[in-house]
């Protein structure tokens, strides 16, 4: 299994003050959807990031490769919902992990 860093982009640097409401819409089905897979699957961390240049999301996933990555970033439904918000995804090539943290997805 391998780690990938999914960064979220919003669609202008003035997100969420000028939210829609259907972006805000979109972004409750986009938490339920991060949220059942940190529950159940491959997500370790997820959660907005506040950079001074903007805001982004970010999520951690392990996961068998970088396709694999790229299809939950694709299914997010902040992505299906066609908004202008877009993801990067980037590999993780080596991660430490606290103690007691195992990886979702089987041992190192």
């Amino acid at each position: 299994m391998d780690h990938f860093l999914l960064r979220l982009r919003p669609p202008r640097a003035s997100f969420p003050q000028d939210a829609s409401g259907a972006e805000m819409e979109a972004m409750g089905a986009h938490g339920a959807y991060w949220q059942g897979l940190a529950e159940d699957g491959p997500a370790l961390a997820v959660g907005p990031v506040a950079d001074p240049a903007g805001i982004w999301g970010m999520a951690l996933v392990e996961v068998d490769d970088a396709g694999h990555a790229k299809a939950l970033a694709d299914a997010d439904p902040i992505i299906t919902a066609g908004l202008g918000f877009a993801y990067e995804v980037m590999p993780v090539p080596s991660l430490i992990l606290r103690r007691g943290a195992a990886p979702a997805h089987g041992e190192r």
